[in-house]
């Protein structure tokens, strides 16, 4: 009989939700922690011991004793990207090269994707999505058109594999009249890159991953960006290239769904966005301006200054309910500590109905608000759940109820000891 020893953790909002914290955080409770989607587009931070790191494409279990790290099939990985972050992690006292496993299956980013990224998003001129410009599209287009890179291929005709993509790439930028770009010096640290890689464990990663399950071991699978940004369920076409939701975790990895236990779905007290897009709850006042400031709202990638709004609730319950959230995490509660009036959205409106589920179409929408009065009280201090004021228990509860789901860990905080778990 297969065990259920498999839990997910991934975002239900537009990213940005702290995943990076949580799975720290968690990662003393598990053997495994695997990334299953997404690429260096996606920068998880962490912080403690007064120290602050960014992980774009290394899992974020690498802090946590000698556990293994997997980077699952489903992630696209940049070689000379993943090197700097290495050495960067490196030079902090973390030997990361016994701890990182690399499937064979991880679709490799070429310098001339990050080109075709610039260049794709130069033609749509109004209709721009806003991505990191990390080339992230342009190679999953690659793998779903079967002319990918994997890592696999790096031990075998490698030379003559990229030259082949990247002679594809170089017709297309030319039929796109994309010219003036040059590839020497990153086609140079890219092979570093390439060489470097092989340093690591690279596996069968499904093999492994289903031995060690079988073994006992249990796993935490990590996804990247957040639900309302999945290539199928999201605000398309203003979303990633991969499936950021709980079914991703098998896709990427190799993991059957029975499987699975848990799926913690983590949010913020309110909400963000990076990039073009809709975003019903958005604030364009000093409320935003506020949660920007106070939450330090900026690409941890891209340093892009984040769009802020309230909590979503029914964009929430439609993530929970296409992830199967059996745990909800919510973060940066603290940053609520100074309003007066928090507000929450229960409903659409559109063309003067009322809604209470995500249309087709999110972008025109209004948002109906419930109000709430604030808690106005330093969180940031408290470590139990019984030192919380209790309007700020009332929003918890409020959450809890219309989302079906309990709230089991409440962060009030960035570093790893600022986190309440109920």
């Amino acid at each position: 009989m297969n065990k259920s020893n498999v839990d997910v953790l991934l975002g239900l909002q537009w990213g940005d939700e702290g995943k990076g914290k949580v799975v720290d955080v968690l990662t003393p409770n598990y053997d495994v922690v695997a990334r299953f989607q997404g690429g260096p587009n996606a920068g998880h931070t962490l912080e403690f011991e007064h120290e602050k790191f960014v992980l774009r494409s290394v899992p974020s279990g690498v802090f946590q004793g000698d556990k293994i790290n997997i980077i699952g099939n489903g992630v696209v990985l940049a070689p000379d990207l993943f090197m700097d972050e290495v050495k960067d992690l490196e030079r902090s006292g973390y030997n990361l090269k016994e701890r990182i496993y690399i499937s064979k299956k991880t679709h490799l980013i070429m310098p001339t994707h990050r080109i075709l990224d610039a260049a794709i998003e130069a033609t749509k001129g109004s209709g721009k999505v806003g991505t990191t410009g990390k080339g992230i599209g342009p190679t999953y287009t690659d793998k779903v058109s079967r002319n990918g890179l994997r890592v696999g291929d790096i031990f075998e005709n490698f030379d003559e594999k990229y030259k082949a993509c990247k002679k594809r790439h170089e017709d297309a930028l030319m039929a796109l009249d994309y010219v003036g770009y040059n590839l020497k010096d990153v086609e140079e640290k890219w092979f570093e890159g390439i060489e470097f890689l092989k340093n690591f464990h690279i596996i069968d990663s499904e093999y492994e991953i289903n031995k060690l399950l079988d073994e006992g071991k249990t796993v935490l699978c990590e996804g990247a960006q957040g639900t309302m940004l999945d290539v199928d369920f999201g605000s398309y076409p203003f979303v990633t290239s991969s499936n950021t939701i709980s079914s991703g975790a098998c896709s990427g990895l190799g993991v059957a769904p029975n499987r699975i236990r848990d799926v913690y779905g983590i949010m913020k007290a309110y909400c963000t966005r990076v990039g073009a897009g809709p975003f019903p709850t958005e604030l364009f006042d000093d409320d935003g301006n506020q949660m920007r400031f106070v939450g330090h709202e900026f690409g941890a990638v891209t340093g892009r200054e984040r769009r802020c709004g309230w909590v979503d609730l029914v964009a929430l319950k439609y993530a929970v309910q296409i992830n199967g959230v059996t745990k909800l995490i919510m973060m940066k509660s603290d940053v609520l500590d100074t309003f007066p009036v928090i507000k929450a959205c229960i409903a659409y409106k559109l063309n003067g109905k009322e809604l209470d589920h995500v249309p087709y179409d999110i972008s025109n929408v209004e948002p109906v608000y419930a109000e709430f009065s604030g808690w106005q009280t330093d969180l940031t201090e408290c470590r139990t759940e019984s030192e919380l004021p209790q309007k700020f228990i009332s929003y918890v509860k409020f959450i809890e109820d219309y989302l079906g789901v309990p709230v089991k860990i409440l962060s009030v905080g960035p570093d790893r000891e600022q986190t309440i778990i109920r």
